[in-house]
């Protein structure tokens, strides 16, 4: 790896751990980078996922929390939510 590649995907953790500071998922942060910064999807999502298993228990906490927050991006908690809504009624 060169002294520029290693610069560029330094500088994209850097701009993960800004998304993660405001408490955004990969597929968020994903479409801010690519918009914002010109970076591409598929870099951010690589530099994340290794950014994961890395700091496993890190990030296993910071889903909960999202979660927790009701910020989660699962489309199955969704539709679970959706479901609840109609029982109610």
């Amino acid at each position: 790896m060169t002294d520029s590649s290693a610069s560029y995907i330094h500088m994209v953790q850097r701009l993960i751990e800004e998304c993660i500071i405001f408490n955004m998922s990969r597929e968020e942060c994903m479409e801010a980078l690519s918009k914002h910064a010109n970076i591409k999807p598929v870099i951010t999502s690589t530099v994340w996922k290794e950014l994961e298993k890395e700091n496993k228990e890190f990030f296993e906490s910071y889903e909960k929390n999202r979660e927790a927050k009701g910020l989660g991006y699962e489309t199955k908690k969704t539709e679970n939510c959706s479901d609840n809504d109609t029982s109610e009624t």
